[in-house]
């Protein structure tokens, strides 16, 4: 275990669990709540889900499962570096993207449609959502029972919430995550890198599906020097192994810049624990200003080239298609739902109840689930 500094969360200090439990002898409360995520059912969902492409459109791309396994990966090597602690940042990385619906981003526009007559969806409170309620593992709990500190930093790892969504301000009334206040250190890791990673692996997707070249990207900042290096190694480098080496190059400039930043941003807060970092006025974890820029330059080439791309339109397209049909169908016939879900959302068709219901039975699914389940409620030959 990484000597941790004074600003770093610390076993000693944690806040506990909503319903107390024995310490595990052999494991930090953190690398419990690590485990915890790891074995549950929405951690291996995740296999099946969307990044960009659809699972299915080939066995190269990145799932969400590959994707937080990559930023679980980025988040703790740069908490080693800052000497913060290691476990606690990879439970908030593999566990950021729980909460997301099948078909990315795509599925979650059609999910937070069908449900703003409700209250709208949100990725990010869908996952607090499952590992404190909808994850039934265990006998004297619903949830996964993790700690404070690794709900707070779910809760809240894009900053303080001033108007949380309506299942964390409920959840909030049971268990404070002092929700108004920046998150641990721990936690902005984890999400500065999840930036590292999307910008990296979704051009490195893009590539690998011809959305464009790797001429078009030798112009944007941070690429062209990374690009630059990599063609030096070597004169007749196939373009798979090109891409690979311009790809890592990213990588490494990005999380040498958001070390380098942190660590002046640190000198000059001085923080003796890590309650002076969640009090501060601005994030501790950053890019500097110049890579932040650079940064943003990336992302609109990603949202043009990228994301947009008639492509990834026509993809997204059909996913909002069936995600919301099935919202539909479902909504306004509950008793169509699997005896389970059924059971939580009564019979009463097209009320708040039956709606969060079918968010929650629609946001677990996978792409082929969904793609199965659209089948068996529209197509006529299809067997239920």
């Amino acid at each position: 275990m990484n000597a941790r500094a004074p600003w770093a969360v610390k076993p000693e200090t944690s806040r506990g669990r909503l319903y107390p439990e024995p310490e595990a002898p052999t494991r930090s409360p953190w690398q419990r709540d690590r485990d915890r995520i790891i074995h549950s059912s929405a951690f291996r969902k995740l296999q099946y889900k969307t990044q960009v492409f659809v699972n299915h459109e080939g066995d190269f791309y990145r799932t969400r499962l590959t994707h937080s396994i990559e930023v679980a990966q980025i988040a703790r090597s740069i908490a080693r570096e800052l000497d913060l602690d290691e476990d606690l940042t990879e439970a908030l990385a593999l566990a950021h993207d729980l909460g997301h619906t099948p078909f990315g981003h795509a599925g979650e526009e059609a999910l937070g449609t069908a449900m703003k007559p409700f209250g709208g969806f949100d990725h990010n409170a869908q996952a607090l959502r499952i590992v404190t309620l909808l994850e039934s593992r265990y006998a004297d709990f619903d949830g996964l029972n993790l700690t404070w500190e690794t709900l707070e930093g779910l809760a809240k790892h894009n900053g303080p919430l001033r108007r949380p969504p309506a299942y964390v301000a409920d959840y909030d009334q049971k268990f404070k995550l002092d929700l108004a206040t920046h998150p641990s250190a721990e936690a902005q890791v984890a999400a500065m890198a999840d930036d590292i990673a999307y910008h990296s692996h979704d051009m490195d997707d893009g590539l690998r599906a011809g959305l464009f070249s790797i001429d078009d990207i030798a112009h944007l900042p941070v690429v062209r020097e990374a690009l630059a290096t990599a063609k030096n190694a070597s004169f007749d480098m196939s373009p798979p192994r090109l891409r690979h080496e311009t790809n890592r190059r990213v990588i490494n400039a990005l999380v040498t810049d958001l070390v380098t930043e942190t660590r002046a941003r640190i000198d000059k807060l001085a923080p003796s624990s890590s309650d002076a970092i969640r009090h501060a006025r601005a994030p501790v974890v950053a890019f500097s200003p110049a890579m932040a820029e650079s940064n943003r330059v990336i992302k609109e080439f990603l949202f043009a080239r990228m994301y947009r791309h008639w492509r990834v339109n026509r993809m997204t397209a059909k996913a909002r298609r069936v995600t919301s049909e099935i919202f539909a169908i479902l909504h306004a016939a509950p008793n169509q739902l699997p005896d389970d879900w059924r059971g939580r959302a009564g019979d009463v068709p097209g009320t708040q109840r039956v709606a969060a219901t079918v968010a929650d039975y629609i946001a677990g699914m996978t792409d082929r689930f969904a793609l199965d389940e659209h089948s068996r409620l529209t197509d006529i030959s299809v067997s239920g």
